[in-house]
């Protein structure tokens, strides 16, 4: 990995799946609460595309409301399943300002934000749907699995002049999903 990576924090550790080529591409994929990016570098490295770079971070460790505070990796905390349950706020902005950090590390380096493609599985799909609508860069893609948009009421009907957060959007759920 190039330049200084102790300035973003989410890749200190970040599991990563480097292409066998040079890296005109990034993938950038969040999991969901209590996994680690191994499980989904181990999972990306099937598909493994020669320019493309899959970076996969691990969410620190902290209590989770909606566990009895148990300690595991988790983007912010979650206090309730209901689309009406309290939200951390503060926590999801912090995530999403550690994302943003994460894609403009790899602008720095070369990749283009347009090539840059923000994923993740329902915690991580949550966070990566924030981030790509907070992020003042238009990215190549979002792919969202399993989630829900944290913070929702933040973000009335987009006008369809808006420049939109990403040239593709892939938002997929499973039958019984109860978001």
């Amino acid at each position: 990995m190039c330049g200084n990576t102790m300035s973003v924090p989410l890749l200190t550790d970040a599991a990563t799946v480097s292409g066998a080529e040079r890296e005109t591409a990034a993938v950038i994929f969040l999991h969901g609460l209590g996994d680690t990016g191994h499980s989904w570098a181990d999972a990306l490295s099937t598909i493994r595309l020669p320019h493309v770079k899959y970076i996969c971070p691990h969410a620190p460790r902290i209590p989770v409301t909606l566990n009895m505070k148990m300690v595991m990796p988790s983007w912010f905390d979650l206090m309730g399943l209901s689309p009406d349950a309290p939200e951390d706020e503060a926590g999801i902005k912090r995530a999403a300002e550690n994302v943003r950090a994460l894609i403009e590390h790899e602008m720095k380096n070369g990749i283009p934000a347009n090539r840059i493609v923000l994923g993740g599985f329902s915690q991580g799909g949550a966070l990566s749907l924030y981030t790509a609508l907070t992020c003042p860069h238009p990215l190549a893609g979002i792919v969202a699995l399993s989630c829900w948009l944290p913070l929702h009421r933040a973000f009335p009907q987009v006008s369809v002049s808006t420049t939109p957060p990403a040239r593709c959007l892939l938002e997929a759920g499973g039958l019984r999903q109860h978001w």
